[in-house]
């Protein structure tokens, strides 16, 4: 696609001239005679480059340049030429200055670089961001569950100790490893971590204590893990109430002995790493049911850490909207209108803070240029109605799921009144019983 560039000058000659031989260079050009013509053209288009006359008859280009220079490069042309000129307007944000008349080869070889250089300034702020979106956030929050939260951090940073943090999806217990990581001795390191939950069993034991030549197909070479790799610093194993039987076994051992073996190899090491691990199961019952270690939960229980849902920290939904909506804004100031507001305080948030990440994200591309953010910039969330009942996950569900957030969603809507819940569900009271027993939904 062609880069798109507007000449705006009141010099009518001059401006179809500057028109036709940028034209000439490959690129899409429009002209304007006046800041009021452009004004028209910006409402529609978005250039990659702006010349701006240095005298227009109904606007102040150095004013204009302090607007512009943020969206797309300026370069001021004027038939004027003072030193005194090309600071304050390079101080005001002009990307280059050009005194008329312009020679081609400038004219060309100046456009190309001011081009060249927005692109480049593009995929920086592009690259940090990504960057930035993969890095954990700060722990935003001023209710009594995350001041509750930050103190339990704070006591056991500094510490070495194995700490367990429980939450469901999405409630940022990847960030709460990081806190524990940057308040501890150490910080100067960077924490390492493996998802137990993606990993086959072999790749999740190669991944975690390594592996020697020959030990597996494909083993062409040694390989250190990453308890190896993290030494002197933090490995967090995310999902680990997905690990096997056997890896947890190994795992164990590592806990107890502070040694372990790579995969293939007879020779034992010694484990420099402080463990932080991180589930959304219920680890104690799962280790009632079986379907997980007890000695090593019993072994991880010693400090554990829950996060708390966000539909149990409701003050601070607009904190973290806000924190969001600036993260995603692209350089403008937006607010949320107070019924946008509402809607987000109403909502429940089964996906918990990721959900409302998303959403904000979504509502900042559909916004536009817009400044305020408007329930219908939620989609589906703003078609709600105050007695719909939704259920969202960010995982596909289970039937269990869905029927444990139904139960809840009930039980939150009639304020814990079993007899009215089995009446509305259409099952015996019995049964509302045996259900909050097993989903642990009662008091």
């Amino acid at each position: 696609m062609k880069k798109l560039i507007l000449v705006v000058d009141d010099d009518q000659v001059f401006n179809r001239l500057l028109v036709e031989q940028i034209g000439d260079m490959g690129f899409e050009v429009l002209g304007a005679h006046s800041w009021a013509e452009a004004s028209v053209i910006l409402a529609e288009r978005e250039p990659d480059l702006v010349f701006l006359d240095l005298r227009l008859p109904d606007a102040d280009t150095p004013q204009l340049v302090e607007t512009l220079a943020g969206q797309f490069p300026v370069i001021v042309l004027t038939g004027y030429g003072s030193i005194r000129n090309a600071v304050s307007l390079i101080q005001a944000g002009a990307a280059e200055y050009l005194t008329k008349p312009v020679s081609l080869d400038e004219l060309e070889i100046t456009i190309r670089r001011e081009l060249e250089n927005a692109e480049l300034r593009q995929r920086n702020a592009f690259y940090q961001r990504q960057m930035a979106s993969r890095r954990p956030g700060p722990l935003i929050g001023e209710s009594k569950a995350m001041d509750e939260l930050r103190s339990l951090i704070d006591a056991v940073a500094p510490t070495d100790a194995t700490v367990l943090i429980q939450g469901e999806s999405g409630t940022g217990k990847e960030m709460v490893a990081q806190a524990i990581h940057q308040g501890s001795l150490r910080h100067e390191r960077e924490m390492l971590t493996i998802d137990g939950g993606t990993l086959q069993e072999t790749l999740f034991e190669s991944e975690l204590f390594g592996h020697e030549r020959g030990a597996f197909t494909g083993a062409d070479r040694q390989k250190k893990g990453l308890i190896e790799e993290a030494a002197g610093s933090t490995l967090f194993l995310d999902e680990i109430g997905e690990t096997t039987p056997a890896n947890q076994a190994k795992l164990l051992r590592v806990l107890e002995t502070g040694t372990f073996r790579r995969v293939g190899g007879a020779k034992t090491l010694k484990s420099d790493v402080r463990f932080v691990v991180a589930t959304n199961r219920d680890l104690a019952e799962v280790s009632q049911n079986g379907g997980f270690r007890s000695d090593l939960y019993f072994r991880l229980a010693s400090f554990v850490i829950k996060v708390p849902p966000l539909r149990e920290r409701r003050e601070d939904i607009p904190l973290l909207a806000e924190h969001f909506l600036q993260r995603f804004s692209r350089g403008i100031e937006r607010k949320l209108v107070p019924e946008a507001r509402k809607l987000l305080l109403a909502y429940d948030w089964p996906g918990n803070v990721r959900e409302l990440r998303n959403l904000i994200e979504r509502a900042a591309i559909l916004a536009g240029r817009e400044e305020r953010i408007r329930p219908e910039h939620f989609g589906a969330l703003a078609s709600r109605r105050e007695d719909a009942v939704v259920f969202a996950f960010d995982h596909e569900p289970r039937l269990e799921d869905v029927e444990r957030e139904c139960l809840r969603q009930s039980l939150a809507r009639h304020d814990g009144n079993r007899a009215k819940v089995a009446a509305v569900l259409g099952i015996s009271e019995r049964n509302i019983y045996r259900l909050i027993k097993q989903y642990e939904l009662g008091d």
